[in-house]
């Protein structure tokens, strides 16, 4: 088996419901989705999807894609898909960095590997753990009655777990989440994920007035150090996000113990592999993760549920379902939300089949 040919479609979404904001005053009422279809000369194709919240979340930005995708295409024609640390290196050798481009190249091997297989992607990372698991909701930064609006909303709707957008002033920030934590029940869960928006002086304030309350606290600072610090100020369990862009950082992270979460997000790690080394890293070492990406639409919620559907449940913090976010559909038979749970797909591969009618005309194509 080889790859004869690689696509690259861009599908624009937009969010349903109200703008979708976070800290330092960036907002998206919508955004591009990549997705790289890799296709081989035994007739089997792959896929996977890539989408960067828009150019100022991460390193990563959706016009980044087709450059990217034109640099390491030509390196993997001819290579066996199913051989994926060979398609890893070769991706490596032909591009430094940019884990983003890579991920779903990487994600639609694996894709390849299960249909070949007979095997959903889950069976691929060791085995299926669960069926079904815990999502949680992200709130949109708003004001406090806004955001408590939002979280009635979706707990009336079966989610128990939430989390919310904070990395403002630090006075608004104990507000919004005091307006959240008086609806809150026994079992749910809140995340304050500052995305990096607090100055460490701020963190500090957020954190010291809250020492009582039942949350977590994500991300409060851009470095590292800072988050250290006020890692080393608080009793609250903290989650370490943004800055978890590989194995080297996590393994720095753990020696210094500080974190008690780690988000895995796919894309900034560079797909389903690199991913899978942190996940198997976590359940070693006793560190809870969230395994999601930056966002996307369909195949992005069936490549996030098949590693989470082989993640030991105990280590599994939660994830989410981004395709119940936006308007855009291009796999019909992709899991959907259930009162807050999500089913992992059970067809091979990513268990989910792509309609091509929905993706427009390839961006770029390398055969």
């Amino acid at each position: 088996m080889k790859i004869v040919r690689i696509d690259l479609f861009q599908v624009a979404c937009r969010l349903l419901g109200r703008k979708y904001a976070w800290s330092g005053g960036h907002a998206v009422e919508g955004f591009i989705s990549s997705i790289v279809k890799v296709s081989t000369d035994d007739g089997v194709s792959g896929y996977g999807e890539v989408c960067p919240l828009g150019p100022a979340y991460m390193e990563a930005f959706a016009q980044g894609l087709p450059a990217g995708v034109k640099e390491i295409a030509p390196a993997l024609l001819g290579t066996n898909p199913t051989d994926i640390r060979g398609v890893n290196a070769r991706m490596d050798a032909a591009l430094s960095g940019h884990n983003y481009v890579k991920s779903p190249v990487d994600i639609a091997c694996w894709d390849i590997l299960g249909k070949v297989s007979k095997l959903p992607v889950s069976v691929l990372l060791g085995g299926r753990r669960v069926d079904r698991y815990p999502l949680y909701r992200a709130i949109s930064q708003g004001t406090p009655e806004e955001m408590a609006s939002d979280v009635a909303r979706y707990k009336s709707e079966g989610y128990r777990r939430f989390q919310l957008k904070v990395g403002g002033a630090p006075d608004d920030d104990v507000k919004r989440i005091r307006s959240v934590l008086r609806l809150l029940d026994e079992g749910d869960t809140l995340v304050a994920d500052a995305n990096t928006g607090w100055l460490q002086h701020q963190a500090l304030r957020v954190v010291n007035a809250l020492e009582h309350e039942r949350l977590y606290i994500e991300a409060p600072c851009a470095r590292y150090e800072e988050c250290l610090t006020v890692r080393r100020h608080t009793n609250l369990p903290f989650v370490l996000d943004e800055a978890i862009t590989g194995v080297s950082p996590f393994l720095r992270a753990y020696r210094d113990g500080a974190m008690d979460v780690v988000n895995i997000k796919l894309s900034r790690v560079g797909g389903l592999t690199r991913a899978l080394q942190l996940r198997n890293l976590c359940e070693s070492l006793g560190i809870v993760m969230t395994i999601e990406d930056s966002w996307g639409g369909d195949l992005a919620t069936a490549t996030i549920a098949q590693l989470a559907g082989s993640t030991d449940p105990h280590y599994l913090f939660t994830s989410t379902d981004f395709n119940s976010y936006i308007d855009t559909s291009i796999a019909p038979d992709a899991p959907r939300r259930k009162e807050g749970w999500l089913e992992v797909p059970t067809a091979p591969g990513l268990g989910v089949t792509v309609d091509e009618r929905t993706l427009g005309d390839a961006m770029v194509t390398v055969r």
